[in-house]
């Protein structure tokens, strides 16, 4: 398995204790990783002796991140619907939502002297099941700092916060990730498991790791220094000094550190770190295809080398690639001039290219090469993404009622308590994922709760909703308006009509609670 987890790190040293460490008046603004002070630190080339001088210089840069959230949790009342219910709180038997207070760690460290920190998106956000109320930043002196949200790139997994102070914060800079060769010594600073100030060393095990992930940046500097949960959002370093990763995740079958963790490399954080604390939009390619890396087996069927070149599942309607032509089957090898490989993906690629850019992308079809030109698109939210896939076999979550890909809920809705199910708008995409026409309408259930008279009755996972008490439902409100209407009347059931995959649609009727 592959786990990412949001850390905690420390930061600066302010007033006369920066004199101490930077060597400079209090208040300098100098980089802790200028090159003029680098020069007296860095280890000696090959197997340095010491760590010690690098990691006092640099070490006051990196921060402790930690967020306050509210967190909803479902009211498992077991007297829930007798007298004895509101003894639990909650109304109406205690089976209404509660929430709790809920605390995340995670690392980061300071770009600017005037107090930008960089760190992930999943430190400073919460998992789905909540809201974040506070940040707050934490330097190695245990100051503590109320930090400000700039920006934040879900796709990219980066976040920028802003503190501010009378005195200037050391800080760190980035450097150049595309020097970075496997086998350089790096050192990583944070917080694992909440111990501040965490300095571990190792060297970079691979460079442009593709995780497999399907991410539009998946594409990892890999290393063997130890990443444990209070890492993520905190700094690579190179032997100069210079901040050439965030890391970000580890592969472990244990969830804690078997020598695999990966960073995020400055080459493509720092782009985007600009314009999240510039507070511009960032703006992504996309053609509308779902892809599959060319496999071994995959290749020998259509006898081309592996991994050389992605193949095409499914092409969307009416978006960029169905508009050059494209076509499912087709094996893309070239995006305008470069070369689609597992270290340089379609995915990558093409979300790095501007939308609205005119690119010759290189195919070949039934053995004949051809370059078909086509205008980028822009690429969607990742919550608009998760809408457009869904697993119908994949495992629900009974708890949450999660979504395919688990987007923020809005509270438990009426589907949910009266109904015991959850479900989403069913799309082009999903009719399809689903063998529905693509003008298929309703809504398709996600999850449904084992003790409902729904889950008793047989209702599943990728269900799609036609119809309710004989009213066409083409949207969630539509089911949740009529579940409403029927309490309200009285009724202790609601006539569905459902259509599941490879069968004709029926009816079926199910108790309200």
């Amino acid at each position: 398995m592959r786990y990412a987890y949001g850390v905690t790190s420390a930061l600066l040293l302010a007033g006369s204790a920066l004199t101490l460490v930077t060597g400079f008046p209090a208040g300098a603004q100098v980089a802790q990783n200028d090159q003029s002070e680098m020069r007296t630190v860095v280890p000696r080339a090959g197997a340095p002796s010491s760590f010690a001088d690098l990691t006092q210089q640099l070490q006051p840069a990196v921060v402790n991140i930690s967020t306050r959230q509210r967190v909803k949790v479902q009211n498992n009342n077991p007297f829930a619907g007798t007298p004895f219910g509101d003894l639990f709180g909650g109304g109406q038997g205690g089976a209404g939502p509660q929430t709790r207070e809920a605390q995340s760690l995670g690392s980061g460290f300071i770009i600017s002297a005037d107090g930008y920190v960089v760190t992930n998106n999943h430190v400073i956000t919460a998992d789905g099941q909540g809201e974040v109320e506070s940040i707050t930043v934490t330097t190695p002196d245990g100051t503590e700092y109320p930090a400000k949200l700039i920006g934040k790139d879900a796709a990219s997994d980066l976040a920028v916060l802003k503190i501010s102070s009378p005195k200037a914060f050391p800080f760190v800079k980035f450097g150049d990730s595309r020097k970075a060769r496997v086998g350089d010594w790096v050192i990583a600073i944070g917080n694992p498991f909440g111990l501040g100030g965490t300095v571990t060393q190792g060297i970079v095990s691979a460079v442009y790791r593709n995780t497999g992930s399907g991410s539009a940046y998946d594409r990892y500097l890999q290393t063997d220094a130890s990443i444990n949960r209070g890492n993520s959002g905190g700094p690579m370093f190179d032997m100069a000094g210079n901040v050439i990763g965030i890391n970000n995740a580890i592969f472990s079958p244990t969830g804690g550190s078997v020598g695999i963790g990966f960073a995020i490399p400055a080459e493509i954080a720092s782009p985007i770190v600009d314009k999240l604390r510039a507070g511009q939009a960032i703006d992504r390619g996309y053609l509308g295809v779902r892809i599959q890396p060319l496999s071994e087996d995959l290749a020998a069927s259509l006898g081309l080398p592996k991994n050389r070149g992605e193949f095409i599942q499914a092409v969307e309607p009416a978006q960029a690639a169905a508009k050059a032509g494209i076509q499912a089957g087709d094996v893309v090898v070239k995006v305008d001039g470069k070369d689609v490989s597992p270290d340089q993906t379609l995915s990558f690629i093409v979300a790095n290219t501007a939308p609205g850019k005119r690119i010759p992308v290189e195919l070949l079809r039934n053995g004949q090469r051809l370059t078909v030109q086509t205008v980028v698109g822009k690429r969607p939210t990742e919550e608009e993404l998760a809408q457009q896939s869904f697993d119908p076999d994949a495992q629900q979550d009974d708890d949450s009622f999660a979504g395919p890909a688990k987007p923020a809920p809005q509270g438990p809705s009426v589907l949910q308590t009266s109904l015991g199910v959850a479900a989403i708008p069913l799309t082009p995409q999903i009719a399809r994922q689903l063998g529905a026409g693509e003008d298929a309408k309703g809504v398709v259930i996600t999850a449904v709760d084992a003790s409902s008279d729904a889950g008793a009755k047989g209702l599943q996972r990728g269900d799609i909703v036609l119809s309710a008490n004989y009213v066409s439902v083409t949207a969630l409100a539509d089911l949740e308006r009529i579940v409403r209407t029927a309490k309200s009347e009285g009724r202790e059931a609601v006539l569905l009509r459902i259509q599941r995959r490879g069968q004709p649609a029926t009816y079926m009727p199910v108790r309200l609670r």
